[in-house]
């Protein structure tokens, strides 16, 4: 094997190489030797089939496996000696399109190499870390939400007209064509108006109505229907309101305390404290985390590989541009050109993209099995039902594997840096914490 550096500009590298006939040829008999005791063949003994048969039957088959295999090894030990990591996959390909057996191999390979980067020193970051310690006014606030969200439905006063989100309790029986259909028909059935969960257009007729109306509700089944007797008909519900309750907060109370799994409402507030510090904990490593990349970003600089860069400006441009024109849900769309401001955000996530992966490689930081299934569990949580669909598809797909990764990959290094750099605490309230949240989002 012949390997000649054609181009050295930059992180741009290209080589050409050469693979000789005589290393293919001894590569592919090595092979038919191999496979000769275990091939029969009619009018051979199994193992007694001669080479030049073998050849000719198997020989074009097993020389293409070489020529990759030969190609896929000069490239490997090319990386090996001379320590390039390249930024993304090499483009390669076969120079001599008129090669015959007995010909030379000459492959020629290009790539941006990943630049050369110089850790700064962790310990010389200040980070200064927010501390919001949760208070009796946001726990009695969280407990008025729970409240409201656990509501109750208490009885209207007599004569009262139904209000959208009131809930009434209702008899109805349906019918179609005039004919009674199954399913149709229910007794004290309880239903909170807004609430969407009949055919369009039922609840809406039943708002303004009083206990002891009786009226007929006239709908008609949507055309996707899942019943197939039913679906695109019109349809008559007699219906008869038999009581109206307006929705009221639940009472905070031992019994709101039950419903959320707690004891009682202490062992709940305490529960509540407990995850509004996690929540507020959360949102301060989120500010920490943006000093961090901030003074890491500040503190480096390396040659950035053009092919990222371009990638990851044309991705930011993309998702902006759906962001603005969330109506367009497909890419069915107009090419969208990066600008200065994409290339500069680009930049910096290329730049600190870099910059973690060395950081997590020197420090031998890995992602675990454990820690892979988990963050699969929870994205097939969004799927419900489709758990199982979901998982097998993430086991299939490399792509998917390396987007859950990829985050959880750069937490870890972030944990690591958190640890060696210098960070001070200081405690500030809920309000100042919403304040550089916000701050984030906007920058």
């Amino acid at each position: 094997m012949q390997v000649t550096e054609t181009l050295n500009e930059g992180l741009k590298r290209a080589y050409s190489i050469t693979i000789s006939a005589a290393e293919i040829d001894e590569k592919v008999n090595a092979k038919l030797v191999e496979a000769q005791p275990e091939v029969e063949m009619k009018g051979f003994r199994k193992g007694k089939v001669p080479m030049a048969m073998l050849k000719k039957q198997f020989g074009p088959r097993i020389m293409g496996e070489v020529m990759q295999e030969s190609v896929d090894a000069a490239m490997a030990k090319h990386f090996e000696d001379s320590g390039d990591r390249p930024a993304m996959q090499p483009d390669v390909k076969m120079t001599n399109d008129d090669w015959k057996e007995g010909d030379d191999i000459t492959v020629d390979m290009s790539y941006e190499a990943l630049p050369e980067i110089t850790q700064p020193e962790l310990k010389d970051i200040k980070l200064e870390k927010l501390v919001v310690k949760p208070d009796d006014a946001d726990v009695e606030d969280a407990l008025k939400n729970l409240a409201e969200t656990a509501q109750n439905f208490e009885d209207r006063k007599d004569g009262a007209k139904a209000e959208d989100g009131d809930q009434i309790t209702i008899d109805f029986s349906g019918s179609v064509d005039g004919e009674l259909f199954e399913g149709g028909t229910a007794e004290d059935y309880p239903l909170v108006l807004g609430s969407n969960s009949f055919i369009p257009g039922f609840e809406d007729q039943l708002v303004g109505t009083k206990v002891g109306d009786e009226l007929d509700v006239k709908v008609q089944f949507p055309a996707e229907y899942g019943a197939e007797n039913l679906a695109g008909k019109d349809a008559v519900f007699a219906c008869k309101v038999k009581a109206i309750k307006a929705p009221a907060a639940a009472e905070i109370n031992d019994e709101l305390a039950t419903k959320y799994g707690a004891e009682n409402l202490d062992d709940l507030k305490r529960q509540i404290s407990e995850r509004l510090a996690a929540e507020y904990a959360g949102a301060a490593r989120a500010v920490m985390k943006r000093s961090l990349l901030d003074e890491l970003d500040k503190a480096v600089s390396f040659e950035l590989p053009p092919s990222l860069l371009d990638a990851e400006a044309g991705q930011i441009a993309h998702q902006l541009w759906h962001e603005e024109n969330p109506n367009v849900e497909g890419h069915d769309h107009p090419e969208i050109e990066t600008t200065d401001e994409h290339r500069d955000l680009a930049a910096r996530r290329v730049r600190l993209g870099l910059l973690l992966a060395e950081m997590g490689q020197k420090a031998d930081v890995e992602v675990t099995d454990a820690e892979m299934s988990q963050a699969i569990m929870e994205q097939a949580r969004q799927y419900p039902g489709q758990e199982r669909e979901f998982f097998e598809f993430v086991q299939k797909n490399a792509q998917m594997q390396q987007q859950l990764r990829a985050p959880l990959f750069e937490d870890k290094v972030v944990d690591y840096a958190f640890e060696l750099a210098s960070v001070t605490e200081k405690e500030v309230s809920k309000e100042e914490l919403e304040k550089a949240i916000e701050a984030l989002e906007e920058s």
